[in-house]
C-alpha cells in the first residue's frame, strides 16, 4: 500500500477545512462507487486552526463554559459538528490531522483505525521522551493515564465514518495555548487535565519536525 497523500494546509479556518474534508470524502466515495471496489484514494490533511471550539454530535453543550460575548473577546468561534465525541478546542500551535481514507481498502474496522491513530501519536511523542498511552473509557492519548490525579490528555480524537470512509481525526497539542481549555470541560471530562509537548518539555518544539515524525509513524503503522 502506498504512503498517505499528505497535504499541509497551514493555518486554515475550521469551517473552510471542514467543507474541504467533505469534498474529499465525496470524491473517495464516488471513486469507490464507480470502481465497485475499495478506493485506493487517500488524503491526509495536516492543519492548524484559528481558535475554535467544536462539539461532537453526542456532546453536551453545558461543557462549553463561556458565553458568546466572551468567546468574541478571546477571538474564538464555535461549531456543532458531525464527528463522535464531546467538546474540544483547536488553535494555533496544535497539530490537527484529518485522514480521509477508505477503511475497506486498508482492511480495518473503526476501532482498529482509532487504535492505530493512537499508536502513531504514542510513537511520535516518544521521540520527545514522553510516554503516552490509552486511558480506559476514553479515546486519545494520555500521559500518566493510570494515575487519576495526574492523568492529562495530550491528543484528542474524534472521527466520522460514512460508508467506511473516514473524516475528522486527531488534535495533538504541540505548542498549544492551553489557557483556552479552561473555558470547556475537554471531551466532557471535568477531573482530568490537558497538556502539550511544550508544557512537558518546558520549551517550544519545531512544528515541522513534529509533522515529519508523524508522517513517518503513520505510514509505518498503517
Amino acid at each position: 500500500m502506498a504512503d498517505f497523500n499528505y497535504e499541509d494546509v497551514g493555518l486554515k479556518d475550521y469551517k473552510e477545512c471542514w467543507d474541504y474534508q467533505e469534498r474529499l470524502l465525496e470524491e473517495v466515495q464516488a471513486d469507490k462507487k464507480a470502481s465497485k471496489a475499495p478506493s485506493e484514494q487517500n488524503h491526509f490533511l495536516l492543519v492548524e486552526h484559528p481558535h475554535v471550539y467544536t462539539l461532537g454530535k453526542s456532546g453536551d453543550e453545558h461543557n462549553l463554559l463561556i458565553h458568546e460575548d466572551f468567546m468574541r473577546k478571546i477571538d474564538a468561534t464555535y461549531y456543532k459538528i458531525d464527528r463522535g465525541g464531546d467538546i474540544t478546542y483547536h488553535g494555533p500551535g496544535q497539530l490537527v490531522g484529518y485522514p480521509i481514507i477508505d477503511l475497506e481498502y486498508y482492511k480495518i474496522g473503526v476501532r482498529e483505525y482509532i487504535e492505530k491513530m493512537e499508536d502513531a501519536i504514542i510513537e511520535t511523542i516518544a521521540h520527545y521522551g514522553l510516554k503516552g498511552s490509552r486511558k480506559e473509557g476514553a479515546t486519545g492519548v494520555w500521559l500518566d493515564a493510570e494515575i487519576p490525579a495526574k492523568s492529562r490528555k495530550i491528543c484528542a480524537m474524534g472521527v466520522r465514518v460514512s460508508r467506511y470512509v473516514t473524516m475528522h481525526g486527531f488534535a495533538l497539542n504541540v505548542n498549544t495555548d492551553l489557557r483556552y481549555f479552561n473555558y470547556i470541560n475537554p471531551c466532557g471530562f471535568v477531573t482530568y487535565g490537558v497538556t502539550s509537548i511544550e508544557k512537558e518539555l518546558g520549551q517550544k518544539v519545531d512544528m515541522d519536525e513534529v509533522k515529519a515524525l508523524l508522517k513517518k509513524t503513520f505510514n509505518a503503522i498503517y
